[in-house]
């Protein structure tokens, strides 16, 4: 911090609002947490929320809103209307001529963030007392500095924020690319000049004529475990089974890095699920449901939970093959239709073995999982580079805004009107 600046407690600089109303206005516009993106405090009004039964705080445009909620989040928004929130969200009102862009910054901010998140109380849901909040020193220079600042970070974050959406919106083109390549991949093969027949099936259409229509439960048996469940993580063993879990599995490729172990001993209670390399994994429970993986490769014996079925081919069915099928738009779609559960949407396994198959030969199925995952292969590769850039740019964001509202970074001139370059170069 600079010489010229000042410290000075938060509650002195924008004391808190203490505007609580047992309901929600039915003319009032709502935030809650859920409305305000973590890290650039940009609101998120897509889905506004009308009806809202518990107590909330009042705040006004020219408000700061701060969530106490999982503080790491750093939701921290300065909205340009009159409102309520949610009461996980701390409303400060600037005062004593501090700026308010400058103060959202700040408290923005990694440093004051990682010293608010030590202060929080619970594991699961932390959550920061106010009083300890408002205790905090916050660093100051002159208000027309403080102005400066907001400023010169407004345009530098906005050009920042640009570049990331860009490449944002870049992964997910390279997403559907990647689900257009595998979708006509399985279901058009490598020969676009290929007579095409009429699968008989409507969400499928036409296949190559030379391909046959069957199930899974034709080419393939289906396992999953039933009863126990993995161990905790203090209760891990260096010399048991792999214990993969929903988290693991991927659409590429299997997370061998974050899993459980099981002993022996309790592995022998259900040996058959003992996971061979070519078979294929598919997330029947949750969330997760429909993923699909290929087990390429063990790095140990490794068994799954109860929310992952196991396909194990037959000869007749190359496992690259039906796990670029189940994976594939299509089948994802199909997937969604046949979910049933109460609440927890669950694919039954009865459902899973009548699922459609439209197969080539063999050899023919090795050569499209061949191509497909060249063509994945490069896709990947981009995407990972965009998303390390995507890494890169959010902490030269945030390192940017920690320099600037901690003095440590020299401000430019804000640029000159137009009109004023030419008088001044005069």
């Amino acid at each position: 911090m600079r010489e010229s600046w000042q410290e000075k407690r938060l509650k002195f600089i924008a004391p808190l609002s203490r505007r609580i109303l047992p309901g929600k206005p039915l003319d009032a516009r709502y935030l809650g947490l859920e409305n305000i993106e973590s890290g650039t405090g940009k609101l998120l009004l897509e889905t506004e929320q009308e009806l809202v039964e518990s107590s909330v705080i009042s705040f006004d445009e020219n408000s700061i809103l701060f969530g106490k909620l999982r503080p790491y989040l750093a939701k921290v928004a300065t909205p340009d209307f009159d409102g309520v929130a949610s009461t996980e969200i701390m409303v400060l009102l600037p005062a004593n001529g501090n700026d308010r862009g400058f103060l959202a910054y700040s408290l923005r901010s990694d440093g004051f963030i990682r010293r608010v998140s030590a202060l929080t109380d619970g594991a699961k849901m932390p959550r920061a007392n106010p009083s300890n909040v408002m205790n905090l020193d916050l660093p100051l220079p002159s208000f027309f500095l403080q102005r400066r600042i907001a400023a010169y970070l407004d345009r530098q974050t906005e050009k920042i924020d640009r570049l990331m959406n860009l490449r944002r919106r870049q992964i997910e083109l390279l997403k559907e690319q990647r689900a257009a390549i595998i979708q006509r991949a399985v279901t058009r093969g490598l020969n676009a000049d290929a007579p095409m027949k009429d699968s008989g099936i409507p969400w499928l259409g036409e296949i190559p004529a030379h391909w046959e229509i069957t199930r899974i439960e034709k080419i393939a048996s289906i396992k999953a475990r039933l009863g126990w469940k993995g161990l905790k993580a203090e209760e891990y063993v260096e010399d048991g089974y792999i214990f993969l879990s929903t988290p693991n599995i991927k659409n590429d490729d299997i997370d061998f890095q974050n899993v459980n172990y099981i002993t022996k001993a309790r592995y022998a209670e259900s040996p058959e699920i003992m996971l061979h390399e070519g078979d294929v994994l598919l997330a029947k429970d949750g969330a997760t449901l429909g993923i699909t993986a290929l087990v390429k490769s063990l790095p140990a014996p490794a068994t799954v939970n109860g929310s992952i079925a196991v396909i194990r081919p037959s000869e007749q069915c190359s496992g690259c093959f039906l796990a670029l099928w189940l994976s594939s738009h299509g089948v994802q779609k199909y997937i969604d239709m046949m979910k049933g559960g109460m609440g927890v949407p669950h694919l039954f396994q009865r459902d899973l073995r009548r699922f459609p198959v439209p197969l080539p030969p063999r050899e023919e199925q090795i050569k499209i999982s061949a191509l497909v995952e060249k063509r994945r292969k490069k896709i990947n590769e981009i995407s990972f580079s965009y998303s390390r850039q995507l890494a890169l740019l959010a902490e030269y964001r945030a390192a940017l805004i920690h320099e600037c509202v901690t003095g440590r970074k020299e401000i430019p001139e804000p640029p000159l009107p137009p009109d004023r370059e030419v008088a001044h170069a005069l």
